[in-house]
């Protein structure tokens, strides 16, 4: 049987540390945390069975082994980087690309896009969707709407609000959020815990995990528990009617949703104006 290869982002994470001689400057160009390169060029060492790295009090310097892996990953990358070109469709004027979360997609965008498209009637839209930072770096997107903290979604992304975290459940479920499943998110800095001790409620943990408040939020709106969800998406649910707030508690996140557009392409902006009046109408 053949040996499965490590994970294409263990090998990008490795190339680009490799390059800035950083685990912090190559976090910062793939968007992940530093932590998170770290840890994937740690398992990438541990599965190849050799360091790659020497680890330094002032930086980082490639192992001979690391040297010698190096040019071959910078060779499959780029390989990999031209295959995949011709498939990316190209740009036009009336064609708009936007890179968005899947929460955002489903939850604030989806409800509402037919409004946007009556009043762009020539203009041709394509989704592409995506939960974490990095899952933004293959998309050649005009609008991006990512999910991070400030320092991961880049300079001239904005903020989109509201950004805190309440918990929310379906209109039609019996219990408290003491009684009920708790839904949590994985992924994120803030959970249940430091909601638990805001709301003076100790030792409240989930029952179930979801990858993205959106599917939170979806499991919620079905009757599964309680889940604790950006507010950004938990007051459009709550307009609509699909969920209602379980507790009167919010607290800060460290993390929310980012929206930024390409400057010199008017559709993009138009697209933007439009999320950002979404948003305010949400609040």
């Amino acid at each position: 049987m053949t040996k499965a290869l490590p994970p294409l982002t263990w090998f990008r994470s490795f190339e680009a540390a490799a390059r800035h001689l950083s685990f912090t400057a190559a976090a910062g160009e793939i968007g992940l945390t530093q932590s998170a390169v770290s840890q994937q060029i740690k398992a990438l060492e541990t599965r190849l069975g050799v360091a790659l790295f020497r680890r330094k009090a002032r930086g980082l310097s490639l192992t001979d082994d690391g040297r010698k892996l190096l040019p071959t990953v910078e060779t499959a990358l780029s390989q990999l980087a031209v295959a995949t070109a011709e498939f990316m469709p190209a740009q036009s004027p009336g064609h708009l690309t936007i890179a968005a979360s899947v929460s955002v997609a489903q939850w604030l965008i989806a409800p509402a896009l037919p409004d946007f498209v009556a009043a762009h009637p020539g203009l041709r839209l394509r989704f592409l969707s995506a939960i974490w930072p990095d899952d933004f770096n293959t998309a050649l997107a005009d609008v991006e709407i990512r999910f991070g903290s400030a320092r991961q979604v880049g300079r001239d992304a904005q903020a989109l609000a509201p950004d805190g975290l309440i918990p929310v459940m379906a209109p039609t479920l019996r219990g408290t959020v003491e009684t009920l499943p708790l839904i949590g998110t994985v992924g994120t800095s803030d959970g249940w815990a430091a909601w638990s001790g805001a709301a003076g409620l100790a030792g409240l943990t989930p029952a179930i995990h979801a990858d993205s408040y959106g599917m939170a939020l979806h499991l919620a709106a079905h009757g599964a528990g309680v889940a604790l969800v950006n507010e950004l998406l938990a007051r459009q649910a709550i307009r609509s009617g699909r969920v209602r707030q379980a507790h009167r508690t919010r607290i800060d996140a460290h993390e929310g949703y980012f929206l930024s557009a390409d400057p010199a392409r008017p559709a993009a902006l138009a697209f933007r104006d439009w999320v950002l009046d979404l948003t305010r109408r949400t609040v």
